[in-house]
């Protein structure tokens, strides 16, 4: 049985909303972009949203707009996508890795709080943000996150790029910063090919966002009237069209997404050497992004995940730590060792297979194969 990592839910709905505006003269900067502002703003309850062709260049927009540049500091975790700390180095700025919770894999606030407090005046005074991912789609403890930025005067940025629809205390992720980002790449809950967006309630971010991603073109939009440095990341129609029809059924997706996770955690329980995903209790909600296990510790990863492929199964490991990505120990020195939980961490997790139409036969193989692999490498 071959059984994929990941598989977009398209429907017939879906490339009837495509095709529909190829039959139009907007292919560009047109009203389905607007449509799909304005269908996560109401979803996610912010007063802005800006439409980018990524995630990466949403994140992108806000560390420019918030004016984050040469020297500037931001905390934030080795435990992510590296978009989530490219954006800062894109900016002239410098991430500051900081520790994560071994159950959450988010990152530590008390760490945060301790890498602060042990700052000197003139270090501190460098520090600008902090960069907050909800990993795997889980919200990260944000109420602490407000009561360090507001104790140290910093911006808090969410990237929920990976939480759609999750709730944290009842609130929707993406709303729970001053600024939030989400991705739409064709593993996300939804997809719109590729795309991302970025939503806050500040009026003068937004303002900013929407000019520089439009190659900084002012408010007035006239064609060649270009108020400041900016960049083409607009989401092109296409995109926004696929993104609205998805959203009409956002609610289906998550509860999709939920049942597999469920048929996942009921299976894997048995699996002594399997840690499956832990749900903090203030996650009044959670929208599976992927379903990543981790293995009990002195179990080879990599000849287990070698062992899945060579069943069909696509799995993968998640995430690589980015202090340790090559030119982040090239430009920063870092090292093995500097963050031992993330490290310990990402020694042992694998990316099972996940996706809204994955079936019970194959969730069952997955499962068996992986207690095969485990006992055979165990031995």
């Amino acid at each position: 049985m071959k059984v994929p990592l990941s598989s977009p839910d398209i429907i017939e709905k879906d490339i009837g909303a495509v095709v529909g505006v190829m039959k139009t003269r907007h292919l560009s900067i047109g009203p389905k972009v607007v449509e799909f502002e304005k269908r996560i703003g109401n979803y996610v309850e912010t007063r802005y949203t800006i439409a980018v062709n990524s995630g990466t260049s949403a994140l992108h927009l806000i560390i420019r707009g918030m004016g984050i540049g040469e020297g500037d500091v931001v905390i934030t975790t080795p435990f992510s996508f590296i978009a989530s700390s490219n954006c800062i180095l894109f900016e002239r700025g410098r991430p500051l890795f900081v520790d994560i919770e071994e159950e959450t894999l988010n990152l530590d606030a008390d760490k945060v709080e301790e890498r602060l407090k042990n700052m000197s005046v003139e270090e501190l005074a460098k520090v600008k943000a902090l960069l907050v991912v909800d990993a795997f789609g889980q919200p990260a403890d944000w109420d602490r996150f407000k009561e360090v930025a507001e104790k140290y005067n910093l911006k808090l940025i969410e990237d929920s790029a990976e939480a759609l629809g999750s709730e944290y205390k009842g609130k929707r992720a993406g709303s729970l910063g001053e600024v939030g980002v989400f991705a739409f790449y064709p593993n996300k809950q939804i997809s719109t090919g590729e795309g991302g967006v970025l939503v806050t309630d500040n009026e003068e971010l937004d303002r900013l966002a929407r000019s520089i991603r439009n190659q900084g073109r002012g408010e007035s939009g006239e064609w060649l009237d270009h108020e400041r440095l900016g960049y083409n990341f607009r989401m092109d129609e296409l995109s926004a069209a696929l993104g609205c029809s998805q959203m009409e059924r956002i609610e289906e997706i998550l509860d999709k997404r939920a049942k597999v996770a469920g048929m996942y955690g009921e299976k894997l329980a048995e699996v002594e050497e399997v840690q499956v995903p832990f749900i903090a209790p203030y996650v009044s909600r959670m929208s599976w992004f992927v379903y990543v296990i981790r293995l009990e510790k002195g179990i080879d990863r990599d000849r287990v995940i070698r062992f899945l492929r060579e069943g069909g199964i696509e799995c993968k490991p998640y995430f690589t730590p980015i202090h340790l990505q090559p030119f982040y120990r090239k430009m920063f020195g870092c090292k093995e060792g500097d963050f031992p939980i993330t490290e310990d961490v990402t020694g042992r997790t694998i990316a099972l297979p996940f996706f809204n139409n994955l079936k019970e036969e194959q969730i069952d193989y997955v499962v068996e194969k992986l207690k095969e692999g485990i006992g055979r490498i165990s031995r």
